[in-house]
């Protein structure tokens, strides 16, 4: 076959294997399990296929029109260079992961057919936003996303909070691709065509009129798709749903959309020096911003929720300073080590019975009930603190070398101040990251109090995915800067000795400190009743999650819920504190200035719809009945009556008559 055609297998196998996966659902259970693993696992082997083909220097590029429109055509096409070879790989590699793990990880799930094809379908709408050369295609599969998350975040939808996250998931993101939406357009209109190519070479010969315009309303969309300030809320409260889909959309699809969006059209944005300052602005607020929450947070999922927002700034930032080679390597990185921290959070939980910190914190030797987990999720935590040699060190640090290059005036791919706040931010973020990494691995393995409750041992294939996923969180730093160069348009991606250290300095103290704030607390010790510790016995981790979810306390009740003051965050962060426990008060703020208004005038609209628009027409309908009741009562069927009113009708008219010509 040829490499074009491999390409457009990669995002059609998963949708084949959806679509087959709900009709087969009910009829033949029994497929439902191959249906969601094989087709992503044959795409992640084409998508490799493609990529060594591709051989980071030889793009594919193909097209077809799609439909004749009369100006801008629409076409059907393939835009494959090195970026979207190995992003490609990236996805079709978490998805089948997430795949394997949630067979066990809800396998008494009633609604596992419907969640499986959700999550194939989810997949398949990535890839074709990874592989697509037109932009509105791109935006099909971009569109796509945010339906399927909106049920699959939904998928507890017995519980409200599962219910509010959904809609808000898709609230949210929807409101960043209205602008998106126009952004688009008028690039097409100011290029010429959705073609990317095209677009990529109207830029390059001055062809954009509004270019400020432009980036700023497709960074609206990306704001929104990929969680940065100021549209990150919806991510946070996006852990309602199972644990496996958050690690499908923080690792691989759905916020990488966004930053992989800017990427692919980087010299559309690098036309503004104005739109590169505004993403370095929102890259260094999303940071530092995620970072104090992250330290703050009780839930387990939050944490990392918080993280990959914070990651994701990073990705920003080093497109900020014109080098989406860094963005991309931290993005694939990030990928491998963000989905690990995510489905060893899963075991967790399942072994715990409880997403709460406060409540792990009094277990005693849960590292013991999760051995793998434990070994699995301290690699992925040293890769998201960027700690040598593990694979986030290496990614991290090129961002700071690129930042480090645009601020000492090395390169003028962007302005000195996007470097400048991207490099002092990415430093800061770099601290609070190693903190609040420090924090969870502290407050999840080392509890002191009770013994931990024994839920049983977790499925073979949820163990097995998560050793798969620490190969690269350990070795792909180090095997991407000495042989993927081309995928990466020939950047080098060796770390520069200044960022390197800083950047790790500055990793140790965070760590360190957080530690010895740890070390020097005196716990709170509760005494939990045995009845409380055997409350979730052994059973589906799916629906364990879901109550605890739904509680936050299902094995220790009021008492482990209770604030634990052995928290180093609670200590570091003192009286900031609250305020970063809630996210700064960001969802608040929506409330007050967008919920309640747009309640109060849907309030409005009900009130007039009801009591005037309703008025009217209950008034245009009894004026005839009215009417018709009087003319009703004159129909008497009496003879004499009729012939009575005739007379004295005429009577009536006759004297009008003589009055009018007396008058005249």
């Amino acid at each position: 076959m040829t490499t074009t055609t491999l390409a457009v297998l990669v995002p059609v196998l998963p949708f084949l294997g959806a679509v087959a996966g709900l009709l087969l659902g009910r009829t033949a259970p029994g497929f439902v399990r191959p249906l969601a693993v094989l087709p992503p696992l044959a795409a992640l082997a084409l998508a490799a296929v493609v990529a060594v083909r591709q051989g980071g220097d030889q793009t594919v590029n193909a097209a077809t029109e799609l439909t004749p429109t009369g100006s801008v055509p629409i076409e059907l096409a393939l835009y494959i260079d090195g970026f979207a070879a190995l992003v490609a790989v990236l996805v079709a590699f978490v998805a089948t992961c997430v795949q394997i793990y949630s067979t066990g990880y809800l396998r008494d799930d009633p609604r596992y057919p419907s969640y499986a094809a959700l999550v194939s379908l989810f997949t398949s709408a990535m890839l074709l936003v990874v592989y697509s050369g037109d932009l509105i295609v791109l935006l099909v599969g971009w569109e796509i996303m945010g339906i399927c998350s909106y049920f699959l975040v939904g998928h507890y939808w017995e519980t409200p909070e599962a219910r509010a996250a959904s809609l808000k998931a898709f609230l949210v993101t929807k409101l960043g691709d209205v602008p998106f939406l126009i952004g688009l357009f008028a690039l097409a209109t100011d290029a010429g065509s959705f073609r990317i190519t095209k677009v990529l070479d109207a830029v390059a010969h001055g062809g954009l009129d509004h270019p400020t315009l432009i980036a700023l309303l497709l960074l609206a969309g990306v704001a929104g798709k990929s969680a940065q300030f100021p549209l990150h809320t919806w991510l946070p409260d996006a852990m309602a749903g199972p644990t496996p889909v958050s690690a499908l959309i923080h690792a691989a699809t759905m916020v990488a959309a966004g930053v992989y969006f800017v990427a692919r059209l980087l010299p559309v944005f690098e036309s503004s020096r104005a739109a590169m300052v505004v993403l370095a602005v929102m890259a260094a607020v999303t940071m530092v911003g995620s970072g104090l929450a992250a330290l703050a947070q009780d839930d387990i999922k939050r944490v990392l929720a918080y993280s990959t927002i914070g990651q994701l700034g990073y990705m920003t930032g080093a497109l900020a300073v014109g080098d989406r080679g860094a963005a991309v390597f931290h993005l694939l990185s990030h990928g491998a080590f963000k989905a690990l921290l995510f489905l060893a959070a899963g075991v967790i939980i399942h072994a715990a019975g409880t997403n709460s910190l406060a409540a792990m914190s009094r277990m005693k030797d849960l590292r013991a009930r999760v051995p793998d987990a434990f070994w699995t999720m301290t690699v992925a935590l040293l890769a998201l603190a960027a700690i040598p040699p593990f694979s986030g060190f290496f990614s991290k640090e090129s961002v700071l070398g690129a930042a480090e290059h645009v601020a000492t005036g090395h390169t003028e791919h962007a302005p000195g101040a996007s470097g400048w706040i991207t490099l002092v931010a990415g430093l800061l973020a770099a601290l609070l990251t190693a903190a609040y990494a420090t924090r969870l691995w502290l407050l999840t393995f080392h509890g002191r109090g009770a013994e931990a409750p024994d839920h049983g041992r977790q499925p073979l294939t949820m163990n097995v995915v998560l050793w798969v996923l620490a190969a690269p969180s350990l070795a792909l730093g180090a095997f991407a800067y000495r042989v993927l160069p081309d995928w990466f348009d020939g950047r080098d991606l060796t770390p520069t000795l200044t960022t390197s250290v800083v950047g790790t300095g500055v990793a140790l103290i965070g760590g360190i400190v957080t530690y010895a704030a740890w070390r020097h607390t005196s716990p709170l010790v509760a005494r939990v009743p045995l009845g409380a510790v055997a409350a979730h016995p052994e059973g589906d981790a799916g629906l364990v999650e879901a109550e605890a979810i739904a509680t936050h306390e299902p094995a220790y009740g009021d008492v482990a819920h209770a604030p634990d003051p052995a928290d180093p965050g609670r200590l570091l962060l003192g009286p900031l504190h609250r305020h970063a426990a809630v996210g700064f008060h960001l969802d608040a703020l929506y409330t007050t200035l967008f919920v309640r208004p747009v309640r109060a005038g849907a309030d409005l609209v009900r009130f007039l719809d009801r009591e005037v628009v309703e008025t009217y027409v209950r008034g245009a309908g009894a004026l005839p009945r009215w009417l018709g009741s009087a003319v009703r009562r004159a129909q008497t069927g009496n003879l004499q009556t009729y012939v009575s009113a005739l007379l004295a009708g005429t009577v009536v008219l006759a004297v009008a008559v003589v009055l009018v010509a007396t008058g005249a």
